[in-house]
């Protein structure tokens, strides 16, 4: 083996070797999810300089066809818009700015439309457009200039809903998420889902500056053709420190971890309170998901959850969040995703952890203990001793079986009960198959259970967790007594009576 290892490796000169245009394609399938893609673009209203920022999707009767950002900040010049339309366009941004790596407008919009229309107007300067046609983006990086008459009537559509003297809209169009076909509710569905989950992601992303009195975000649905205005609703903070009543009354408390090249870092410990119900701790996600870290960067939380490799995730650990600034200088301790929704830490930011304290001297550590204990207390302090179940498996909503766990005491070594469609006989809603710890329900009523909606694996959350509330008790038993068997029997003729009263009812309204 040879000792002859250059730590450096030799260059004997440099080419220039432009992106390829079909770089505009990867940009686009970077993984951006719906909501945030929308934050991103909220992101850059904020740094606008923005009061106001309605999202609107637009309808033509049943089908949707185009979404668009309007916000009443301070606008672009047609050199701005250049540069804003630019991939990794060179802007500068401002300390407290949320924009970072100059690609959020475009690769967000084009992860989910075939076409991002930017139009702005300023004080001084009339409406101007640009816009990128992802067929011609990917063809040769041509961005079209859109017709001057065309952005001042869009700004003029706009005008005091929000924008007053000045403002900007973003358009989307070929939105790959809107249904095909809207016939049927499809729409409604789509929008009631859609609308409420970015609801709840833009309150909890921007709830620093949505709980500020001179800054709001609205959602509105409007027919293009009618201008009949189907939703409008203001978009509520939604913190994820928001409890009533702390879960212990030591807490928060402020540790400080000393990372290399960040400088100390503020840990901001808080214990929720048990048995929470409220949006501000059910809403963020499963109990894995929503303990851990919180970090914000310039007031835009940017993570949500997770313990960044410090420790594994528990149920023990529910009550347990951390909100952290991060410093303005980043350093090699941290490092923000492009989609700004995630952050990286380094091995020094762990080992940090661990040294942690406040300013009495107490560990970081042994907070993760008084969150544990405060959760385990309140299991003890419950006023009835819930008898163990079967778990849930398969076919339960993911959300419906985390509260089961939450809720109840899961018997050991006993085979997830699940749940799926099967076509059975029409006198029976449904059986029970021991060997495979399955209850299978009648496909014959599947459609009726579901009113129209399109089924999947985790489809009806209400009747699948009654059926589970029901008939839990069956697969914890060896064999089932006769007077078990009779209420099996009752519930099945029930159950199938309602089921065909509920097809006669959908035929009826038809």
């Amino acid at each position: 083996m040879t000792t002859d290892w250059q730590f450096d490796v030799p260059v004997s000169g440099s080419k220039h070797l432009p992106p390829d245009a079909r770089y505009m394609e990867a940009l686009s399938s970077q993984g951006y999810g719906f909501d945030v893609a929308i934050a991103d673009l909220v992101d850059n209203s904020i740094d606008a300089g923005a009061k106001d920022v309605v999202i609107h999707f637009l309808r033509d009767g049943d089908r949707l066809v185009s979404l668009l950002v309007v916000d009443d900040g301070k606008g672009m010049s047609d050199e701005d818009l250049d540069i804003a339309m630019t991939v990794g366009g060179r802007r500068d941004y401002g300390d407290g700015a949320l924009g970072m790596f100059g690609t959020g407008l475009k690769s967000a919009s084009l992860s989910h439309a075939s076409a991002v229309t930017l139009i702005s107007t300023t004080k001084r300067t009339r409406a101007a457009g640009r816009r990128w046609l992802m067929e011609r983006a990917v063809a040769g990086f041509r961005c079209d200039i859109v017709a001057p008459e065309y952005a001042q009537n869009l700004i003029d559509r706009y005008a005091d809903r929000p924008i007053m003297w000045q403002g900007t809209v973003v358009r989307w169009d070929g939105v790959k998420d809107f249904p095909k076909h809207g016939g049927g509710g499809q729409t409604d569905r789509y929008l009631q889902r859609t609308i409420n989950k970015l609801g709840l992601h833009l309150g909890l992303y921007l709830h620093r500056f949505l709980s500020k009195n001179d800054f709001n975000i609205t959602i509105a649905v409007e027919d293009v053709r009618t201008g009949t205005v189907y939703l409008d609703f203001g978009v509520e903070p939604l913190d994820p420190f928001g409890y009533p009543v702390s879960g212990n009354h030591d807490y928060p408390r402020q540790f400080t971890a000393a990372v290399p090249s960040a400088g100390d870092v503020v840990l901001n410990a808080h214990i929720w309170t048990p048995k929470s119900n409220i949006d501000e701790y059910k809403a963020i996600g499963s109990v894995i998901d929503r303990q851990g870290f919180y970090f914000y960067r310039n007031n835009r939380l940017v993570q949500a959850g997770g313990w960044n490799n410090f420790r594994q995730p528990e149920q023990h650990l529910s009550l347990a969040r951390v909100a952290v600034n991060l410093p303005q200088t980043f350093g090699d301790a941290f490092r923000l995703t492009v989609k700004k929704s995630g952050v990286e830490t380094s091995p020094d930011f762990t080992s940090a952890l661990e040294k942690a304290t406040d300013a009495d001297g107490s560990t970081f550590l042994q907070y993760l203990n008084d969150a544990d204990a405060c959760y385990r207390d309140s299991r003890k302090r419950s006023s009835t001793a819930r008898k163990a179940v079967a778990p849930p498996g398969k076919g339960i909503d993911p959300t419906v079986r985390e509260t089961l766990a939450e809720e109840l005491p899961m018997i050991p070594h006993l085979d997830p009960i699940s749940i799926r469609w099967q076509k059975l006989d029409n006198e029976r809603f449904f059986e029970i198959d021991r060997e495979d710890s399955t209850i299978v329900l009648n496909q014959r009523y599947r459609s009726a259970v579901l009113g129209g909606r399109r089924g999947g694996l985790n489809d009806a959350p209400l009747i699948k967790s009654l059926m589970y509330i029901l008939l839990h008790q069956v697969f914890e038993k060896e064999y089932s007594g006769s007077r078990e068997k009779d209420n099996l029997q009752l519930w099945q003729t029930i159950l199938v009576s309602a089921a065909r009263a509920e097809i006669n009812g959908v035929a009826d309204s038809d």
